[in-house]
């Protein structure tokens, strides 16, 4: 594992729907939940979401009932996608650091939806895929999600899970435990 002093912990929303996409509709981001774990402490900092307008897509009822995001709260508080990706690498520096999500989904929406819009991917290349790494840590052959890791570990989800502001915070906890626990366990 990648031991460096800061780890920044990423979780996206993303618009979704209960069934298929509507015509003219794309999945895009509409929240970069972010925080920063300093591994020797488990101290959490710079903990925020990225609240991002959709502009190829709407929020559905579904997407708000799981995430509780809605359209008028991005039509109100929401900047571009390009001004989420500049104030990560301005108040993030992100190329400096490894970074981490739960699973292979926030690493691979990230980049593709920089290739759609033609722009730089803000990101570092060294990435942690929490998920995977706790089950290895863990002992576990099945991959649980990060509620069922949560779960495993007595750790109370802190927040409202499926908003990323809160879901990073999550993940930092479980990735905390398994950079705590990576060396004693196998």
């Amino acid at each position: 594992m990648n031991h460096t002093k800061n780890i920044i912990i990423v979780d996206l929303e993303a618009t979704c729907w209960n069934g298929k996409i509507p015509d003219g509709q794309v999945n895009e981001i509409i929240e970069i939940g972010i925080c920063v774990l300093n591994t020797e402490t488990g101290n959490i900092t710079q903990n925020e979401g990225i609240l991002i307008k959709p502009e190829r897509s709407e929020v559905s009822e579904f997407c708000t009932e799981l995430t509780t995001i809605t359209q008028e709260l991005l039509d109100s508080e929401g900047i571009s996608f390009a001004e989420a990706c500049t104030k990560l690498r301005v108040e993030y520096n992100p190329k400096q650091y490894t970074w981490a999500s739960y699973g292979q989904y926030d690493l691979n929406m990230l980049k593709r939806q920089c290739k759609l819009r033609n722009m730089e991917y803000p990101m570092g290349e060294n990435h942690i895929n929490v998920k995977t790494t706790f089950s290895e840590v863990k002992g576990i052959r099945k991959k649980v999600g990060m509620k069922g890791a949560l779960q495993l570990l007595d750790i109370p989800l802190d927040g409202t899970h499926h908003r990323g502001i809160d879901d990073a915070r999550n993940i930092a906890k479980i990735l905390h435990w398994c950079m705590k626990n990576s060396t004693t366990q196998k």
